[in-house]
């Protein structure tokens, strides 16, 4: 499986001239670049452009641009992938805008890198806190991409109410209104979305 493979060999491969080592090597990434997106889309552009078509074109322009990608370790190509998905998400915002013709709602490049980061620091801390022991979390290649990775297994519900009550640290009473559920049943679709993300992480560790 490609994710055995360590990122920072598929990086030497594709430099060596391996054309499959550069989609064995942004697969693995997709999950965790679509968390990031929802997380942004949510705050911003909800219901005006889709999570997917954004990541896509950041993979798209990540295969295209990788000769510029100067890094060798998995660290290194997260933060590149952000910078090209928070420009994307910035280009977006700026799109909507100006049809809309609302200035008032502009933000900065550096506002949305900034708020990226941020979602990021939340997925490999965040949901972790919740799930793991220290020992686990320190153990782990890179915590982000796992727990994206995971994520990306559960329900619809589950990923929605994570993202909403981690990410974006919204109350359950506003997460009920968004989901058209009740406070209760949000807190208890949360405990739910956690004891499923627990299982899935158990099984991906086995």
């Amino acid at each position: 499986m490609s994710s055995e493979v360590p990122a920072t060999e598929l990086i030497r491969r594709i430099r060596d001239g391996q054309a499959q080592a550069r989609d064995l090597l942004f697969i693995r990434y997709q999950s965790y670049l679509q968390v990031l997106a929802r997380t942004q889309l949510g705050k911003q552009l909800r219901g005006k452009c889709e999570a997917s078509d954004v990541v896509q074109m950041t993979l798209l322009e990540a295969h295209r641009d990788f000769a510029s990608f100067q890094g060798e370790h998995e660290c290194e190509l997260l933060a590149w992938l952000r910078r090209i998905l928070a420009h994307n998400l910035y280009n977006e915002a700026r799109r909507l805008n100006a049809q809309q013709r609302d200035a008032s709602r502009e933000v900065s490049l550096d506002q949305v890198w900034a708020n990226v980061e941020r979602s990021s620091l939340a997925l490999s801390k965040g949901i972790a806190a919740t799930t793991l022991t220290p020992s686990q979390i320190a153990s782990r290649r890179e915590d982000s991409v796992r727990m994206a990775t995971a994520l990306a297994k559960l329900p619809e519900d589950y990923q929605t109410v994570l993202l909403l009550r981690i990410f974006e640290e919204l109350p359950a009473k506003e997460v009920a209104q968004r989901m058209g559920r009740t406070a209760g049943a949000v807190r208890m679709l949360q405990m739910r979305a956690l004891a499923a993300l627990r299982e899935v992480m158990s099984e991906d560790e086995s």
